[in-house]
């Protein structure tokens, strides 16, 4: 794979930057009244416009030939064919096999999974899968970290309509997360899945234990843990040792970022239902049907990675903010966070080689309307260079009497608009003068309220918020990263720079209880463990 510095497309967007450094995107309206039909896309239920980007025609075909120039055809048909693009892992990423429908025969060993998942989850749903006291199951609670958790949980709290057993989501360590959790259940009707690759994450597993005894404490035998506890998870042995007897597994192609489509996503189907999860199933492999088919130009997932390209790499913008209005896709930024920055987050290339070039920006984000009282003076007039996302899910027919409605919509549109044009001076002049201030006092409110503008946003709708757009909104953010991990030349699929801290916490977590402390810290390091262990009388 070529360093994409070297390519002449780089070249290219590096002189069209320079050259296009003044460029105004109202300017750019004026020109072309067809612009935003041009530079839209849809697939699957979801739209994006991407007209409020300073993009013109010719940054569209040189970012196009960027695309070409790195290979991104040919890596997403290996991707789509199960080949080992995780290079550092000689590992598959074939997180699309999940999502295929079961007429396919090739993912046999996918459909057995997901037919033993979904029989479980009648069991539990009708009532026949009962607890220690034999009452049926009225709460699950899912416990896991990183991909083990923020998936699922961004899915049941955009979906649960109270129509299963109550999804519940712990991965903190820090024992408020989960006492505060289990103060709330009764162990009796309360449904435990241990969500863990290796049956090994610590955080994990200190949960697990705490609420295996929980259940213990309230009256379970040791033979009734099977009857709380099941287990996502490849380590049979180690479940086994636990005292659960049902694991459902996945395979060492599954990358915990990409799970929830996998046995990670029990919790879901728990919650949701069988039909649920397959039409978001349904809606992550249309999305996946057109960015395998679409030609690049045409093509959403390529077209938002591109745009990120371009601002991130040549109109400097290092900062990347989701703003989903949805009150149920709150947790989208926190989703995107790990998707993104844990795949891109990269500064060595799949050769072993340091980076050339930067990968991902911070993204970050929360939702509106909530986030125009926190962040958005600073997007409008602070000097922190921003390119956003938004996200904005229709409503039904029904809907459009409630006010509340019109006032997420409009305020969606408004803020993506407002962001690009600012405020015309003139025009604020006149009000100002209008409401007879002039002179010092004139000036001074003018340059308060003045916005420059020119930043750049993408907007993306769904049709409606249910599990088929769903579905289809996480996948095209998956193949976004893709793209852009082609094109950046690094390995999206491994997460080696995750393992050290974890190494290092373990050695400080023994020098906390009775070990003495290493002698091979360096001195805040030891300083903190010393104040520790003396606030702990140790």
């Amino acid at each position: 794979m070529s360093d994409p510095i070297n390519q002449p497309s780089w070249k290219t967007l590096e002189a069209l930057a320079a050259k296009n450094a003044n460029q105004q995107m109202l300017d750019l309206f004026a020109a072309d009244d067809a612009r935003a039909t041009r530079y839209s896309l849809a697939a699957a239920g979801v739209s994006l416009d991407y007209s409020k980007q300073r993009i013109d025609d010719d940054v569209r075909a040189a970012l196009l030939s960027l695309a070409d120039d790195q290979g991104v055809s040919e890596a997403r048909e290996a991707m789509f064919a199960g080949r080992a693009i995780n290079t550092s892992e000689n590992r598959a990423a074939w997180h699309v096999a999940l999502r295929a429908p079961h007429d396919a025969p090739m993912y046999d060993e996918v459909h057995e999974i997901r037919r033993a998942m979904a029989a479980f989850a009648e069991e539990v749903r009708s009532g026949s899968w009962r607890g220690f006291s034999g009452q049926p199951i009225t709460d699950v609670l899912n416990i896991g970290i990183g991909g083990s958790d923020l998936g699922p949980r961004l899915i049941c709290e955009a979906l649960y309509e109270g129509n299963g057993p109550r999804p519940h989501f712990v991965a903190n360590v820090d024992p408020a997360d989960l006492d505060d959790t289990l103060a709330g259940l009764d162990p009796a009707t309360t449904l435990v899945i241990v969500t863990s690759k290796s049956f090994g994450t610590a955080e994990t597993l200190a949960n697990a234990r705490v609420a295996r005894q929980w259940l213990v404490d309230a009256g379970a035998g040791e033979g009734d843990i099977a009857k709380h506890f099941v287990a996502v998870s490849t380590n049979a042995e180690a479940v086994s040792e636990f005292g659960i007897e049902r694991m459902f597994g996945f395979w060492d192609w599954v990358g915990g970022r990409y799970s929830l489509w996998s046995a990670v996503g029990l919790s879901i189907l728990l919650a949701l239902g069988g039909e649920q999860f397959e039409t978001l199933l349904a809606g992550a492999h249309t999305m996946d049907e057109h960015f395998r088919q679409a030609p690049l130009d045409e093509n959403l997932p390529a077209m938002l990675a591109l745009v990120g390209v371009w601002n991130n790499n040549f109109l400097g913008l290092k900062s990347h903010c989701v703003v989903p209005y949805a009150q149920r896709l709150a947790s989208l930024p926190s989703f995107l966070q790990q998707l993104e920055m844990e795949s891109n987050g990269k500064s060595v290339t799949r050769e072993g080689k340091p980076a050339t070039v930067s990968t991902v920006p911070t993204i970050w984000g929360s939702v509106g309307t909530n986030a125009q009282h926190a962040y958005f003076q600073m997007l409008h007039q602070g000097d922190l260079a921003v390119d956003m996302d938004f996200v904005l899910p229709l409503s039904g027919p029904k809907a459009a009497g409630d006010a509340r409605e019109r006032e997420r919509i409009a305020n969606c549109i408004a803020q993506a608009e407002a962001l690009m044009c600012g405020r015309d001076s003139d025009a604020l002049r006149s009000e100002l003068e209008a409401q007879g201030l002039e002179g010092e006092a004139l000036e001074h409110r003018l340059a308060a309220r003045r916005f420059d503008g020119n930043r750049p946003s993408n907007m993306l709708v769904l049709e409606t918020l249910d599990a088929h757009h769903v579905g289809a909104l996480i996948a095209a953010y998956e193949h976004k990263v893709f793209v852009q991990g082609i094109i950046w030349n690094v390995n999206s699929f491994d997460q080696w720079g995750v393992e050290l801290g974890k190494t290092m916490a373990g050695q400080i977590v023994s020098e906390l209880g009775e070990d003495a402390p290493s002698a091979t810290h360096d001195g805040s390091t030891a300083a903190l463990v010393a104040r520790v262990r003396r606030a702990w009388g140790r």
